[in-house]
């Protein structure tokens, strides 16, 4: 690798957070198609697509039943609803996510309990979470962020201790492998006793709109969940329990059946992308990179930087000004957040995820990245941080 490529000179294509154009350019055929004939069948929703691609994800991640919904949102809630929590049942999960974590939680009377973070891999710590436990907690939802899974045998040896559901947040890393001590191994979302994701645009599998999966193995689960995504009824018109309208319509269905064969070739493309900028980073004391969680693979839906030795801020301005994309995720902890506040948590009471707040940047990271472009991010970077 030779980062004086292009040292100073702005490649030929334009640098993106996410490039969707050239993505699809690359697939554009089966894309058509597939539009097309949902079109032609006038199935726009729970058609042929919808069942074809339940049936292919429950295939490619190995879950029992795949439950496909409008947006990774409604995953969260409708988990939480098929769970049959009351209110003021305590959920755990970390301050440092993005909202949609603890918004499922407060939306449905529930008493959201945070969790420090660890600062390598910036996911849940586990200590934290023991701690936290308490006769009114119900379940522990872990956020996979960034793209690589918590420490699930931790976890669940937790849960199971206490009794205790889990709801894995894999909405940031689908296609992730975690492998366990004894050696078996399960794809995110497919450990704990519910797994959610996300196909939002900008997601390692996304759809060109909205759109969301449930996964478990349970079948009694499956069954509560896929009534309660569907205004709570099994029955045409007789509603069995409160429930929601959550559906993934079948264009979407059809563009998200045309690119999962080509998944394992996205994760590819960004973990070569991610060690090229580990490579470049490496060692410098003013850049930190990615830390891994030994026993998961990193699918890379973001690449996070810690810059501990240099303004933070500045650097983000710098890149701009080179037209360089450069994204904070996330300023703001949950416990901070004025909607959140609570009188149980204080500033300084999660010293890891608000150190991270204030340090964390996130570089262009996509299927299309290029070693020209990676060269002259990287160059950059190092050049703006002295």
């Amino acid at each position: 690798m030779k980062n004086e490529v292009n040292r100073g000179l702005a490649p030929k294509k334009k640098i993106q957070m996410v490039d969707l154009q050239s993505q699809y350019q690359r697939i554009k055929q089966d894309i058509d198609a597939g539009i097309q004939e949902v079109i032609e069948s006038a199935a726009f929703v729970k058609g042929q697509k919808v069942s074809d691609f339940q049936a292919h994800l429950e295939a490619y991640t190995g879950a029992k039943h795949v439950i496909n919904v409008g947006n990774g949102t409604d995953a969260l809630q409708i988990a939480l609803m098929g769970l049959g929590l009351k209110p003021g049942d305590e959920v755990i999960t970390p301050t440092f996510t993005f909202i949609a974590t603890a918004e499922v939680v407060a939306l449905l009377g529930l008493t959201p309990v945070v969790v420090d973070v660890e600062w390598d891999t910036m996911n849940m710590d586990i200590e934290s979470v023991r701690k936290a436990i308490t006769p009114h907690t119900k379940a522990i939802v872990p956020v996979h962020l960034f793209g690589q899974c918590a420490n699930m045998e931790a976890i669940m040896a937790l849960a199971k201790e206490h009794h205790l559901f889990v709801v894995e947040d894999a909405c940031q890393a689908i296609g992730a492998k975690y492998t366990f001590a004894n050696g078996e191994t399960k794809q995110a979302g497919t450990i704990g006793h519910i797994g959610c994701t996300s196909f939002f645009p900008s997601k390692n599998l996304g759809c060109y709109g909205d759109g969301g999966a449930i996964f478990t193995n349970d079948d009694d689960l499956a069954a509560r969940m896929r009534a309660i995504a569907n205004h709570g009824m099994v029955v045409r018109y007789h509603h069995d329990m409160i429930g929601v309208n959550s559906r993934l319509d079948s264009i979407q269905a059809a563009v998200l059946d045309a690119k999962l064969p080509h998944l394992d070739e996205y994760i590819a493309a960004r973990q070569r992308a991610a060690a090229y900028y580990d490579k470049a980073f490496e060692g410098n004391d003013k850049l930190l990179i990615p830390g891994h969680e030994p026993h998961s693979t990193h699918v890379y839906h973001q690449y996070t930087l810690r810059v501990v030795g240099a303004d933070r801020d500045k650097l983000r301005e710098g890149l701009a000004e080179r037209g360089i994309p450069a994204m904070i995720y996330y300023p703001v902890p949950l416990h901070q957040q004025k909607a959140y506040l609570d009188p149980r948590y204080k500033d300084g009471d999660f010293p890891v995820a608000e150190k991270l707040a204030s340090c964390v940047l996130s570089l262009p990271m996509h299927t299309e990245l290029d070693d020209e472009q990676l060269a002259y991010i990287t160059s950059s970077v190092l050049e703006l941080i002295g």
